[in-house]
């Protein structure tokens, strides 16, 4: 495969084709973030890296890079559940319709595409033109919303993902008209694909699932415990950074999602983690939930003027996952990832939140070239 990456923020989806085996390379990558430019070039030193508006991007210009595969991640906030959802009027989707506009005019030695974004947008203007322009090149598709915890991960990130492929080439399994929730092959190490690319992304599956030893099952699957994230190799000190502040506890300590090392679940991380409280993370408590639960209880019994309520509070340790928890959380290699020293907590956050799993993206690769001569 050679690969042109669009809207590659920090890198995960060159993270996830490498994490796929699939041979080939990240021919160029393009995002317009300076932070996020930062990051990927500090973990991917040797690939062709443009800091540029994609809008600048030219039919020619991308022929000229001889690619076979698109991968891309388009700003999600016009399609956001909280956002205004003005969807192609907000100017923020401007970069993707110079895409579409050009997609019919790029050769056809490009075969491949995955997209991913926010759930919600499968219900946008700019979703349909996506899908008409996919049909009128003769594309064959398929559509998901997933989520890491469908994948042993306690983690929640439902995100929408396509993957397609230009006709000849077809899918190794019967194409779905509506959105797919769960993948089409099962992931299980006893499956009867020997040999196959399910082989492989049951064996890249297994390095999560086989962290799961009896543990309760959620809605969604089974998932592992959050104490194998954990950063356990740093001193308390390191950790003071990472406390939820007084005044955040003192004013929407009710608000927060909190969940502890034997937990099996964690909400979605947004950019705004470490900023704002509501819907944008857990918090993390080394206290059991017991005493959580009865932290809050005796909290009420208290107000705020005599301090007694935040001591209780102060007691539960709560803290903000770190951004290597948070990176462990959506899959980012813990031995290739890091972040370089300049970069400060808020933006990692900031930049996190904007990603993707990378799991879910290599087994999507996977899955896309399962009987193709692309695959490993």
């Amino acid at each position: 495969m050679k690969v042109l990456e669009l809207y590659s923020g920090i890198g995960g989806m060159h993270f996830a084709f490498k994490e796929s085996g699939i041979i080939g390379e990240v021919k160029v990558a393009v995002d317009i973030n300076t932070i996020a430019n930062k990051v990927y070039q500090h973990n991917f030193p040797d690939t062709k890296l443009l800091q540029r508006n994609i809008q600048s991007l030219s039919v020619d210009e991308i022929n000229g890079y001889d690619i076979d595969t698109i991968l891309m991640s388009p700003p999600c906030q016009p399609f956001t559940r909280v956002g205004l959802k003005r969807d192609i009027s907000d100017n923020r989707t401007c970069s993707f319709i110079h895409l579409l506009r050009i997609f019919p005019h790029l050769n056809t030695k490009w075969k491949y595409l995955i997209i991913e974004n926010v759930k919600g947008f499968e219900k946008s203007e700019a979703c349909k033109a996506l899908i008409k322009i996919l049909e009128d090149l003769d594309f064959c598709y398929q559509q998901f919303i997933l989520s890491p915890s469908m994948f042993s991960i306690p983690n929640t990130r439902h995100r929408y993902y396509l993957i397609a492929k230009r006709r000849p080439l077809y899918f190794n399994f019967p194409l779905q008209p509506h959105i797919m929730e769960s993948l089409p092959v099962p992931l299980n190490t006893a499956c009867s694909f020997a040999g196959t690319v399910y082989e492989k992304m049951a064996a890249l599956n297994s390095k999560h699932k086989c962290l799961v030893q009896g543990n309760p099952k959620t809605s969604e699957g089974t998932c592992y415990y959050l104490n194998h994230i954990l950063e356990t190799d740093k001193s308390p000190n390191y950790f003071e950074q990472f406390y939820v502040p007084d005044r955040v506890l003192e004013k929407y300590a009710w608000l927060l999602d909190i969940v502890g090392p034997h937990s099996t679940r964690s909400c979605c991380f947004t950019k705004a983690y470490g900023h704002y409280v509501e819907g944008t993370g857990s918090v993390f408590s080394p206290a059991s939930p017991d005493v959580i639960a009865n932290a809050f209880e005796q909290s009420h019994l208290h107000s705020r003027d005599t301090g007694a309520q935040l001591e209780l509070l102060r007691g539960l340790g709560l803290r903000y996952f770190t951004h290597r928890e948070v990176a462990r959380l959506m899959c980012f290699p813990d031995q290739a990832f890091s972040l370089p020293s300049d970069v400060t907590i808020k933006q990692s956050y900031r930049i996190l939140g904007n990603s993707l799993n990378v799991h879910v993206v290599a087994l999507l690769l996977l899955l896309m070239t399962a009987g193709d001569n692309t695959a490993c």
